[in-house]
C-alpha cells in the first residue's frame, strides 16, 4: 500500500513537468515568431557617386521569403525587382549576396551629417483647422512615397500653428528634392504652398 501511494504523486510530478516543458516550448516558439515579424520589412539604403551623379540602391524584406531591391539615380524612380529563395537556395544567403555585391562596388550608407532638412510650408489662418490638418497628413503620405521611390529620403513629421503649416523631410540632395517635389505637386490640391526651403537658411 505504501508503494502504491508513492507512485501516484510521481505520476503527477511527471505530468506537471511535461506540461511545463510544452508550455515553455510554446512560449519559445511564440518569441521566435515575434522576432521574425519584428525583423521583417527592415530597409537598407546605400548610395554611390558615379560620374558626378548620386545613385541609390535599397532593399527591404517583403516577407520571410521575399525581398525587394530598388535602384536608380537619385531623383528618378529607377527600377525594382523581387528576390526569392529557390528550391535549393537559401533566401537569406541570396539576399545577403545582393547586399555584399553592392558594398564591394563601393555603395555605402549616406552620412547622416550630410543630410538636409527640407520643409514644404503653407499659410493658414491662426492655428489651422481640421481640414488643414487632414491636408497635411495627406501631403506627408504623398511626399513619403515620392521621396522613397526616388531615393531622396523620407518625411520626418510636420507642424501646424501660428499662421503656417509645414511638412518636414530629410533628404540627401536638397536641390534635386525641391525640383522633384515642385513637379509632383504641380496642378494638385497641394500646389498652393508658400515656399519649399532648407531649414537653417
Amino acid at each position: 500500500m505504501w508503494q502504491q501511494k508513492k507512485k501516484k504523486p510521481m505520476k503527477s510530478k511527471i505530468g506537471l513537468l511535461a506540461f511545463l516543458i510544452v508550455l515553455t516550448t510554446f512560449f519559445a516558439c511564440s518569441t521566435e515568431i515575434n522576432k521574425e515579424t519584428s525583423n521583417s520589412n527592415s530597409m537598407l539604403k546605400l548610395y554611390k557617386v558615379i560620374d558626378n551623379q548620386l545613385y541609390y540602391w535599397e532593399t527591404w524584406e517583403q516577407d520571410s521569403k521575399t525581398a525587394v531591391v530598388h535602384w536608380g539615380i537619385v531623383g528618378q524612380r529607377g527600377q525594382n525587382k523581387e528576390i526569392k529563395g529557390g528550391l535549393f537556395s537559401n533566401f537569406e544567403k541570396v539576399f545577403q549576396k545582393e547586399i555584399d555585391d553592392k558594398v564591394k562596388e563601393g555603395f555605402a550608407e549616406f552620412d547622416e551629417d550630410n543630410m538636409t532638412f527640407l520643409e514644404v510650408e503653407y499659410k493658414i489662418e491662426g492655428f489651422g483647422s481640421e481640414k488643414d490638418l487632414d491636408k497635411r497628413h495627406k501631403l506627408e503620405q504623398r511626399l513619403n512615397e515620392l521621396l522613397g521611390w526616388t531615393g531622396l529620403g523620407h518625411v520626418d513629421g510636420g507642424s501646424i500653428g501660428s499662421g503656417s503649416m509645414e511638412a518636414g523631410c530629410i533628404v540627401v540632395d536638397f536641390e534635386v528634392a525641391k525640383k522633384v517635389i515642385e513637379n509632383d505637386l504641380k496642378n494638385t490640391e497641394f500646389s498652393d504652398y508658400s515656399r519649399i526651403f532648407k531649414m537653417g537658411e
